[in-house]
């Protein structure tokens, strides 16, 4: 192989790893939340990492505080009313050192009040409801060779302009990359 093609590999290679790596952090996010495991939060965001939820919920600002979101009591509740977080593939926009990425999430939650019906092979259940949607953007940073998050934005798809934009703008950051 001539000195070119195998510094193209190399760059196409840490593309692949890079995005494996990022699929994999955000993968992380659904059992993480839907188990409270505030260690594993801390561990993926920046020190000063930022969590923005909207005007209509609170947010959190650096590591201990995004960490202990997961850790009150209201979480727990939820964990134990039957919250599921099902998330989408993610769009990766990688710029060197820090990525953009912007996905879906669903907020799932056992229907306690449902109707009570079987499934072959499966059982009974009285199946889930869908509690919200969400449109994230995660801004991430290789940290000691780690990919982390720095800030992560996310707004409910409720019809407003602002989840609109966020998504708009996740995909114009990957079709301007292509160009």
């Amino acid at each position: 192989m001539t000195e070119i093609t195998t510094q193209k590999l190399e760059q196409r290679l840490q593309i692949i790893e890079d995005k494996l790596a990022i699929y994999e952090l955000i993968a992380s996010h659904p059992p993480s939340a839907d188990t409270g495991l505030a260690e594993y939060t801390a561990a993926v965001y920046m020190e000063e990492g930022t969590f923005n939820r909207g005007e209509e919920l609170d947010g959190a600002k650096g590591v201990d505080a995004i960490a202990a979101f997961i850790l009150r009591p209201a979480h727990e509740e939820a964990i134990k009313s039957g919250l599921a977080h099902f998330t989408g593939l993610p769009l990766i926009d990688l710029r060197g050192n820090k990525a953009i990425v912007t996905s879906y999430l669903q907020l799932l939650q056992l229907d306690k009040q449902g109707e009570p019906r079987e499934m072959a092979n499966h059982g009974y259940s009285t199946g889930y409801r869908i509690h919200r949607v969400v449109v994230n953007r995660w801004e991430l940073e290789r940290h000691e060779g780690r990919w982390k998050i720095h800030s992560r934005t996310l707004l409910p798809v409720d019809g407003t302009d602002a989840p609109r934009e966020l998504l708009a703008r996740g995909l114009s950051d990957v079709l301007k990359a292509t160009r």
